[in-house]
């Protein structure tokens, strides 16, 4: 497998050498030259087929010619010890459950297949691998769980202070081990640049051997198309037209669903369901790209003012926005709306969604009342309503219950190191 840089097309990289980077030398993201086409008689048995053997078809179909079937199988294995079932709230809607993992965000299917893969690709190293990565919420601490403990590797992860929620925070910041969890005196986007400008650092590259696990990292995108596939899979009936709503931030999760597509999977539309921070569906309106300070809000895994996929999803389409539009609708919403939507999806459906969740289902509600039709809907639902309580409880007038693994983390004692918003903070604590 070949992957190209979104800064030059003519700077291509095999897979295992995209994943170790994690970014391109050029300070591109890597996308890949071409996708295989999954055959027709997979998508024809795709119903008896559960999440690993999805994985595994999928992955093999892309990586074949780099990763051995058996240790590939290991990887796929290792990573996907849970599932992500598809729940109906109508004859016609759907939500899929992607925080059955051990952090309860949909982030653990990348970053536990990117940690086998990378715990693979470095087996025979003799330098340690540094992990930066920067979170605002979930990300982070998908992947310290995930990597938590491998030998050769560190894990430093970059949160913006005051800007997560109480338990994602106690989530990123209570392991230890070989887990430094960094609390920036700043934005997401400024965690997201200081690991940008690490990665372009001179000094850094030729002392600390550092790659990433945010989407940034292709490995760690990748096997978010997984649960598109196995999503498909579990529709009662796939002879009307297949969208997806996805809560859209760094434009990881829609990435990941676009791969699946051109890999064959039969999407019609997917919807970027945005909250106030807008600009890819400024982008799509307007066909100008403008990056923005992010906003605070209760859906904040989607706080993203700059979201570094754009690149990616742009260099796929060509730069085609026709194209593009063709395929992805987008809209935002605010935290009122996103309050009254977590009541009316309990009060209608009986369902507990989260923030995140409740952005997905107003852009469906808005798609739906600008294109009727019949359809497949899917709805990601990307974090366990408890992750967000207070939230959720004020807003659905119910209580919920919270499941033993945040218990336990809830117990733990935060340890976090303050650091100011700059390259040379980070600096300090890397060399």
């Amino acid at each position: 497998m070949k992957l190209y840089s979104t800064n030059n097309k003519n700077n291509q990289v095999s897979f295992k050498e995209a994943v170790i980077k994690g970014i391109a030398d050029d300070g591109g993201l890597y996308v890949p030259v071409s996708l295989p086409q999954m055959q027709e008689a997979f998508f024809e048995r795709i119903e008896i087929l559960d999440l690993q053997d999805i994985a595994f078809a999928v992955s093999r179909r892309v990586l074949k010619e780099e990763i051995p079937d058996y240790e590939l199988f290991k990887i796929i294995r290792s990573a996907f010890t849970f599932t992500a079932p598809l729940k109906p709230l109508d004859n016609d809607k759907n939500i899929l459950e992607l925080f059955h993992g051990p952090t309860l965000a949909f982030k653990d299917f990348g970053a536990r297949f990117l940690a086998e893969t990378l715990s693979f690709f470095n087996q025979d190293e003799d330098q340690k691998l540094v992990i930066l990565v920067a979170t605002s919420g979930d990300t982070g601490s998908a992947v310290a769980n995930g990597f938590y403990n491998v030998s050769g590797i560190d894990v430093v992860l970059l949160y913006p202070s005051g800007k997560v929620s109480k338990i994602q925070e106690q989530q990123l910041t209570t392991l230890g081990g070989n887990v430094t969890a960094l609390e920036v005196l700043g934005s997401f986007d400024d965690c997201q640049r200081m690991v940008k400008e690490a990665f372009n650092d001179k000094e850094l590259k030729s002392k600390v051997k550092l790659t990433s696990a945010n989407s940034i990292n292709f490995a760690r995108l990748f096997p978010q198309s997984f649960y598109y596939h196995y999503a498909y899979s579990q529709l009662e009936r796939r002879d009307m037209p297949v969208i997806f709503s996805v809560p859209s931030g760094n434009l990881g999760n829609l990435t990941a669903g676009l791969i699946a597509r051109k890999m064959g999977l039969p999407v019609k539309k997917f919807i970027a369901a945005l909250n106030s921070n807008d600009v890819f569906a400024n982008y799509l309106k307007s066909g100008t790209f403008q990056p923005k300070t992010s906003v605070r809000t209760i859906s904040n895994a989607m706080d993203v003012g700059n979201p570094s996929n754009f690149y990616r999803i742009y260099s796929m389409f060509d730069g085609n926005l026709n194209s593009m539009k063709e395929v992805i609708f987008s809209q935002s919403f605010s935290d009122n709306q996103t309050r009254q939507a977590i009541g009316e999806i309990y009060n209608k459906y009986g369902y507990l969604a989260d923030p995140h969740g409740a952005v997905g289902y107003l852009a469906l509600k808005e798609y739906l009342k600008e294109y009727p039709g019949y359809y497949n809907s899917i709805i990601l639902e990307t974090a366990h309503p408890a992750k967000f309580k207070d939230i959720v409880e004020e807003n659905s007038g119910t209580s919920v219950e919270i499941p033993e693994s945040l218990v336990k983390c809830l117990e733990k004692k935060k340890k976090s190191i303050v650091v100011s918003n700059n390259l040379d903070a980070l600096k300090s604590i890397l060399l």
